[in-house]
């Protein structure tokens, strides 16, 4: 008899928006997920404290499958949230999906995100999975389907344990200097990268250490044909996506369809391309990063 496969666990990471994480809840229960992990900030003061109890209450309401709940006693912030919680799960699991409370995704994404993982678990180029792309950097030589780029994602992403192996010690700045060293330009993927790199400790992210890790060593990020996921999160509420309202979809797919063959774990060669395009056009253009450039060296 053949033994099941490991269950691949979703980990959610919430704060203070019941509403978005509802949303959230509702793809995931149709997609029939397992096993939970859910990852709860604490408050940061009175302001926020009736939120942050709506959605605890909203986590422990969680009776359609296994839910392992962690609520933080105090304000721990995105970034220490999310590399404490994937560092916990990854001891524990080869393989895991992480969401963030503010996306959404259509049906079958789960089920996509988790036979690519399976199908790639034992080939080390590939570092992560994950279920969003978008037409700014996505190729046109991928012809609607998967892909892989050396860029990895935040946006809703999957991963394993032995790519997580040592991604939490060292900080941003700390991987930058070292793909520095190893002459590569940390701007390859972006000029956004080293501006996040040396925010990285005031504004509590994580997500700019994952992409650096991923370079440091040439590992892959494999990308669906269009995206599943969008993120629901432009407003108000949210710690680092006002700003991205630009990056949102029009229009996602009916559903998920895995493919009947998964590409071969090479990047694509016009990804690095599309994306520092796209940082450049969020940054002002090529002349504003010139000025900011001579600025730093004058500095």
């Amino acid at each position: 008899m053949n033994a099941r496969p490991p269950v691949i666990p979703a980990i959610v990471f919430a704060y203070a928006r019941p509403r978005h994480l509802a949303r959230l809840l509702d793809c995931l229960r149709g997609e029939q997920v397992p096993l939970i992990y859910a990852f709860a900030d604490g408050a940061k003061g009175p302001d926020d404290a009736g939120a942050v109890a709506e959605v605890r209450a909203t986590l422990r309401g969680v009776d359609w499958c296994e839910l392992r709940l962690t609520e933080r006693p105090a304000n721990c912030g995105l970034g220490k949230n999310i590399l404490q919680g994937v560092t916990e799960v990854a001891a524990q699991h080869e393989a895991f999906v992480a969401w963030e409370d503010d996306l959404v995704c259509v049906p079958g994404t789960y089920a996509w995100m988790t036979a690519a993982l399976r199908h790639f678990q034992h080939d080390p180029r590939i570092f992560s999975v994950s279920g969003w792309s978008h037409p700014r950097v996505r190729p046109v030589s991928a012809a609607g389907r998967p892909y892989c780029d050396a860029r990895a994602e935040s946006w809703s992403w999957g991963g394993y344990a032995r790519a997580w192996s040592g991604m939490p010690a060292q900080n941003a700045l700390e991987k930058m200097a070292a793909l520095q060293a190893r002459g590569i330009d940390p701007e390859t993927c972006g000029c956004d990268l080293p501006a996040m790199a040396r925010q990285e400790a005031g504004r509590n992210l994580w997500a700019v250490r994952w992409l650096y890790h991923h370079l440091l060593h040439d590992g892959l990020c494999l990308r669906p044909g269009e995206s599943l996921v969008d993120h629901a999160g432009f407003d108000a509420a949210a710690t680092n996506a006002t700003a991205a309202a630009g990056w949102s979809h029009d229009a996602l797919p009916a559903r998920a369809e895995i493919p009947a063959a998964w590409p071969e774990p090479v990047e694509n060669p016009d990804c690095r391309r599309l994306w520092r395009a796209a940082a450049a056009a969020e940054a002002g253009g090529p002349w504003r990063r010139l000025l900011q450039r001579v600025k730093r060296r004058l500095e």
